[in-house]
């Protein structure tokens, strides 16, 4: 090739180059990256401003000092407030908690009992390196048994198994990105059902709130996501009975694992850790009754594990600020729940529901795919109905929260 020629393309080449390989800046993948000048103001004008925000009351503890996550939030889970947040509406990339808007958006649309014979087609396209729970083609799998492998081990070859039963990841991705927008998740791109790193696929710690805030309504969701072991399906050897093996969650507060301290009044929600997104966690816990939602984007600290000890920090903290502080936004109402208020209507007992002496179980069993969606009645403990209503969302006022807990074995 003549040197003018090759002079040409390698000048092509540097500038062309960036365009293809951009990301959005909101996205922000440098090693010191700054948040945008101007974020969404959903939840309220404080949420858009970078940088923390808070405002203490009398006696109010002070945040801990020692917090790197490039984005974070506290919420309280029922009422919606948000008690303090940082950079909540950036732009970030999500890791596998975009697996909670996945679950979310995918639960109500098959019986746990259905099964499915893997086809090679199911497995194609995931990413180099992705984390996967084991799944082999050509054997059958239950749809409980996927949801195990997408909550406990964030199986992406669970993730595409499922989309694969719901016409394909291009339609799944659709069906996200509806419900994303319905949930008011503004922030949120969604390119891949798994949260794999992908050119343009953004999230921010306030829009995954509302994914958990949302998934935490359906009974499966809420035992899925807090199950801490479980048996998954193995090879089947001829005349014998179909192998299992056990797999753990990788939600280090929930198991106590790697040196992480279990969580006091832990029941899920879902972590994620890429190249792209760094350490991404969502926690919901519960305390004296008391339950709060902590995300946290991308620490930065060299601390072993310093997405779960953050939010761990952010919980005591919510926790120790109940009624001590004046929020500084909330989390929105679904636009569905706000166009279609449901009448009052009376419980059906409490179908479904465990009172908080419930026994203690390694694995969870749930049944269907929990309330069809936003803006529908859910049966709780008690026989208590809880309406989306005139625009008021709630999340269980009594969700067995400590029962779930119990699922992980005492030694």
């Amino acid at each position: 090739m003549p040197a003018v020629k090759k002079i040409a393309l390698s000048v092509l080449a540097a500038v062309c180059l960036p365009a293809f390989c951009a990301v959005p800046a909101s996205a922000a993948t440098g090693p010191d990256p700054k948040p945008p000048g101007h974020m969404s103001k959903v939840g309220g004008a404080r949420l858009g401003q970078s940088g923390t925000q808070v405002n203490l009351g009398a006696g109010a503890p002070v945040l801990p000092k020692d917090l790197s996550g490039r984005s974070w939030i506290v919420a309280d889970a029922e009422s919606g407030s948000v008690l303090a947040a940082h950079n909540a509406h950036w732009r970030l990339p999500p890791a596998s908690t975009l697996k909670m808007l996945m679950a979310d958006t995918l639960l109500p649309k098959f019986q746990p009992t259905e099964t499915h014979k893997v086809l090679p087609s199911d497995l194609a396209g995931m990413g180099a390196g992705s984390s996967l729970v084991g799944i082999k083609e050509n054997l059958t799998y239950t749809v409980h048994d996927l949801w195990l492998g997408v909550f406990l081990r964030s199986g992406n070859d669970a993730v595409h198994v499922l989309s694969a039963m719901n016409h394909g990841v291009a339609a799944t991705v659709k069906d996200m990105q509806e419900h994303a927008d319905d949930l008011q998740a503004l922030d949120t791109h969604v390119v891949s059902p798994d949260g794999y790193d992908a050119p343009h696929q953004v999230s921010s710690a306030y829009d995954l709130t509302l994914f958990a805030r949302s998934g935490l309504q359906k009974k499966a969701f809420r035992e899925y996501c807090s199950t801490a072991t479980a048996q998954f399906p193995g090879m089947k050897k001829k005349g014998k009975k179909r192998e299992t093996f056990g797999i753990q969650n990788t939600n280090r507060l929930l198991t106590g694992a790697d040196g992480v301290t279990q969580y006091k009044g832990i029941a899920g929600v879902k972590n994620g850790n890429t190249t792209m997104a760094g350490a991404t966690y969502t926690a919901v816990a519960e305390r004296d009754g008391h339950v709060l939602l902590v995300t946290v984007m991308n620490p930065s600290s060299t601390e072993s594990h310093a997405v779960y000890k953050e939010a761990a920090r952010l919980l005591d903290w919510g926790f120790a600020s109940e009624g001590k502080v004046t929020p500084v936004g909330e989390l929105v109402a679904p636009k569905s729940a706000l166009a279609t208020p449901q009448p009052t209507a009376s419980a059906p007992g409490a179908a479904g529901a465990k009172g908080s002496k419930g026994a203690a179980r390694t694995t969870a069993a749930p049944a269907g795919g929990g309330s069809g969606g936003m803006g529908t009645a859910l049966a709780i403990s008690g026989g208590v109905l809880l309406l989306l209503a005139a625009g008021v969302f709630l999340v269980n006022r009594r969700w067995p929260l400590p029962d779930l807990v119990r699922r992980f074995p005492r030694h």
